[in-house]
């Protein structure tokens, strides 16, 4: 079985070619691709078939660019994971693509290997980021915290740490000796409490308030 990506991108011949990359790997196939992400809501709307693990979305696009499509699937179809492919290299355009929900960024001169590395991750982690990307996240979460206005439950804060590594979820179940049901319900919960929309903002909230030091 292979996960579903759909390529969302306003120039057809850039579309097409990421189609035929991403269709070489093993582990993935492209349902379809979109110019825009009007044309993402009209698919998704259409019928739960169109529904992806992986949407991979550029971020300068006509009638609806990059961060409003991310932050609307984001909000409709939370399981649905959303990677930025740009050739925007600005700090604060990627910051704003990740605060929007992304749980990537990487630009369109990547190589295959790299791009097929950060898809297999995102299904196993949850989230990639490059190098750079890591380092922007640490400068912008660089102020102090307010782990203070929040109550956290003991496990709830093992499971933050645990978040921050490349474990998977199961294998945090795993590491925790909780069942993933447990953990997947320590997930959800932080998510509502810290009002994050991703493993990426977890993260995030976790460095900025020294839940977790790198």
């Amino acid at each position: 079985m292979k996960y579903s990506v759909v390529v969302v991108d306003d120039h057809t011949l850039l579309s097409q070619a990421i189609e035929g990359m991403v269709n070489t790997f093993d582990k993935f196939k492209v349902l379809y691709t979109c110019k825009n992400g009007g044309e993402v809501k009209d698919k998704f709307k259409a019928s739960p078939r169109n529904i992806p693990d992986i949407v991979l979305v550029d971020v300068n696009m006509p009638v609806m660019n990059g961060i409003e499509t991310t932050e609307w699937i984001v909000a409709n179809y939370p399981n649905v994971h959303v990677l930025a492919l740009s050739v925007e290299d600005a700090d604060g355009t990627i910051l704003k693509m990740l605060k929007a929900g992304a749980i990537g960024y990487l630009l369109k001169d990547t190589q295959k290997e790299v791009l097929e590395k950060a898809l297999l991750e995102i299904m196993e982690n949850g989230f990639y980021h490059t190098r750079n990307v890591t380092n922007l996240l640490l400068e912008s979460v660089s102020g102090k915290g307010n782990r203070n206005q929040v109550n956290f439950k003991e496990n709830e804060i093992k499971f933050m740490r645990l978040a921050c590594s490349e474990l998977t979820y199961k294998e945090i179940a795993e590491k925790m000796f909780l069942s993933p049901k447990t953990i997947d319900g320590y997930r959800d919960s932080l998510f509502t409490k810290l009002d994050v929309r991703n493993r990426v903002g977890l993260v995030m909230y976790a460095i900025k308030n020294k839940i977790y030091t790198p």
